[in-house]
């Protein structure tokens, strides 16, 4: 078997909220043995798989000769598997449960499973999970485990497409990639337990503090009411919970049931704001004593305020105009959607060195992106996976019923599990599904009513597609602020003078209100669209020079950073078929459109680096126009090249702020005689560079 170490060498390899949840008989006797803490095991080894074209509904007579090892997260749909396969699979691991499992509660927990899953221990059905493939859930353990001894876990997974889930069909255009694309972990606990937090960091910018309330879900496995403290204390990134502010109470908790509990508010004092160039977390550690019996649950989380006033974002009491570009995940042909967090972090990483500060995605993400995210500073909005206008087109009823019945519990999964992330500032309600029709309409306004009701510190769009004739009448103008998907030069006829047409009727649709050019680009998806990089270029450049025209454009956001596998690919076959889209190629080798799109992505307009003598001066041009922000804690990273052109010597230079459309010089001198080059990169507080200059001496 590969190690998942060697993933990115290109070598091929083998491949929450509506989780079920089901009565405990455990008493409090269990209270009484010896006391064990919690712990989060991965199951990432030691799995097996084999497809089943017959479709069997349980393990039972499924035959022992057709099982190969894999390693989870896994699809059968990479470049080692069965691309063109659409159907049933089933894996299974074995899990030894030792005895002192009997005085804990044990769950597991899918992080994503494409898009059916149904989960038997030791041929009992334990679970199931239908039609959300991008949301995570549980089943418990402890109920069927037999201690002492070995167990095994069997699942079923399910990738046809589907009439009644949304996606719906085929009508979206990323990979259908079926399996366990996702991180698996056995979750371990008292048998009173903490399920899950949610963490609302308000900041008074007035007043320079914070308001932070941790609300816990709390579970009582008992067959007996239980009386336990809970507690929650808020500390800040690499700091110890000693001394932190923290609140308690004392609550009754049902027996059999999971109970909410709402936690006074803790106030923090000074501070540090989140944002894309200073992602700075702090973490609530939840704590509950329940009959002493301890449980600790932690999240990290960010204290800021992305707010709309009049046409613009602020965050954190500042404009900001956004600018950064969207990556189809699941698009390398060997990892598909089980993509190891080394690819995850790569690509990542390559949005920061394009200058993304605001992203967009298609469907809900896989933790680890999100992370990333609220790591390194890259703002997201993240969306229920409706694409496509044939979704509700001409449909009756009923189906418009079960398709707003997904929707919902999507919505509900994906906000649950992801709210407490700092990157994430908007939900997308769907996109692309023809914002004039009234299915369209009372579907988007179903999922509206409940992510305010749930979430109401997030704002709302849908990507529309359907602005070109009477604007007024799509359903963009319902929501709070405007996501505008323009494809002048391949899917619309024209260019930019078409363009800035469209745009201007968008605004005058809509006064008063942001607009975000949610999806702008160049597809090689049909012979009539001529091939060729250069293309790409020309898209990016004219285009967000245009939209620079605009004060009203808060954000734009490029497709997108990857060629993408997809089934309605148009190129490549199996594992490869894809759309040529992306300043990157499957495998993430960079194009001359990544350049283009890097400086245009900016906020430096210009660099101008000039000599005299030993003296070097570094003139800096802020945007004034899309995208722009106050530059703070930025810094020069000067590099000097001499013998046999290898670096030298070099200094970081701290910068002052800047202020968008200010000019400013900096200067400095050089450790070694006649340097043959210099480069100077001003870059951010977190290390990514936004702007590279270079003399040849």
């Amino acid at each position: 078997m590969i190690s998942r170490r060697r993933l990115l060498t290109g070598a091929p390899i083998l491949g929450a909220a509506s989780a079920l949840s089901f009565p405990s008989a455990f008493s409090e006797e269990g209270l009484k043995q010896p006391q064990a803490g919690s712990e989060t095991i991965s199951l990432e080894e030691d799995w097996q798989f084999r497809l089943d074209p017959a479709a069997n509904a349980s393990p039972a007579g499924l035959r022992e000769d057709t099982w190969q090892s894999v390693v989870v997260p896994h699809t059968w749909q990479a470049l080692s598997g069965t691309p063109e396969y659409v159907g049933v699979a089933w894996y299974r691991r074995e899990l030894f449960a030792p005895e002192i499992w009997r005085t804990l509660f044990v769950r597991i927990e899918f992080q994503g499973a494409y898009h059916t899953a149904y989960v038997f221990l030791n041929g009992t059905s334990i679970g199931e999970h239908i039609g959300k493939g991008y949301t995570a859930f549980t089943c418990d353990l402890s109920p069927h485990l037999k201690y002492g001894e070995t167990n095994e876990l069997q699942v079923r997974v399910d990738n046809s497409f589907s009439n009644a889930m949304l996606p719906r069909m085929k009508s979206f255009d990323w990979a259908n990639d079926g399996g366990l694309i996702r991180p698996v972990r056995l979750l371990v606990t008292p048998l009173v337990f903490i399920e899950q937090t949610a963490i609302e960091a308000v900041p008074d910018l007035d007043r320079r503090t914070a308001h932070v309330t941790v609300s816990a879900w709390v579970r009582n496995t008992l067959v007996t009411k239980q009386h336990a403290t809970i507690s929650a204390a808020v500390r800040s990134d690499g700091t110890t919970p000693d001394q932190q502010p923290s609140v308690s109470a004392q609550i009754s908790l049902p027996h059999g049931a999971t109970t909410k509990v709402a936690m006074d508010t803790i106030d923090v004092g000074s501070p540090h704001l989140w944002d894309f160039d200073h992602p700075h977390l702090y973490w609530a550690d939840v704590r509950l004593d329940a009959g002493g019996r301890m449980h600790t649950l932690s999240d990290h989380f960010g204290i800021r305020k992305f707010e709309i006033r009049g046409t613009s974002f602020y965050l954190n009491g500042e404009p900001v105009s956004l600018i950064g570009v969207e990556r189809m995940a699941g698009s390398h042909p060997e990892f598909g959607m089980a993509e190891p967090t080394e690819w995850i972090e790569a690509n990542h990483r390559d949005l920061k060195d394009l200058n993304c500060t605001y992203t967009r995605v298609h469907w809900p993400q896989d933790k680890r992106v999100l992370d990333f995210c609220d790591r390194y500073g890259i703002l997201m909005q993240e969306e229920v996976p409706a694409w496509g206008s044939f979704t509700f087109e001409n449909i009756p009823d009923e189906l418009h019923s079960q398709l707003v019945r997904n929707g919902l519990e999507q919505l509900r999964e994906m906000v649950n599990t992801d709210r407490n992330h700092p990157c994430i500032v908007s939900w997308g309600l769907c996109n692309e599904v023809n914002g004039k029709n009234p299915r369209t309409r009372a579907f988007a306004h179903a999922l509206a009513d409940e992510a305010r009701r749930i979430d109401p510190s997030r704002l709302l769009t849908y990507a529309s597609n359907s602005l070109h004739e009477d604007p007024e009448g799509d359903m963009a103008g319902d929501f709070d602020f405007i996501s505008i998907n323009e494809y002048f030069g391949t899917w619309s006829p024209g260019g930019p003078a078409q363009a800035r047409v469209y745009l201007e009727n968008i605004r005058k649709a809509f006064p008063g209100k942001p607009l975000v050019i949610s999806e702008y680009g160049y597809c090689e998806c049909k012979p009539e669209f001529p091939p060729g990089d250069p293309n790409r270029i020309r898209i990016i450049n004219e285009h967000s020079e245009l939209y620079r025209e605009f004060p009203e454009i808060a954000a734009a956001i490029y497709f997108d950073y990857n060629d993408y596998r997809t089934q309605m690919g148009d190129k490549g076959v199996g594992a490869f078929l894809q759309r040529v889209h992306g300043v990157v190629d499957l495998y993430a080798g960079r194009k001359p459109s990544f350049d283009a799109l890097r400086q245009q992505s900016s906020p430096i307009k210009s660099l101008t680096l000039s000599r005299s003598g030993s003296d070097f001066s570094l003139h800096i041009e802020a945007r004034n126009e899309l995208p722009a922000h106050v530059i703070r804690g930025y810094a020069i990273r000067w590099v000097f090249f001499g013998y046999d052109d290898l670096p030298m010597a070099g200094k970081l230079q701290s910068l002052d702020p800047i202020a968008p459309g200010q000019n400013f010089t900096v200067q400095t001198s050089c450790e070694i005689n006649a340097p043959r080059r210099i480069v100077a990169d001003v870059v951010r507080p977190t290390g990514f560079s936004v702007a590279t200059v270079e003399l040849i001496a």
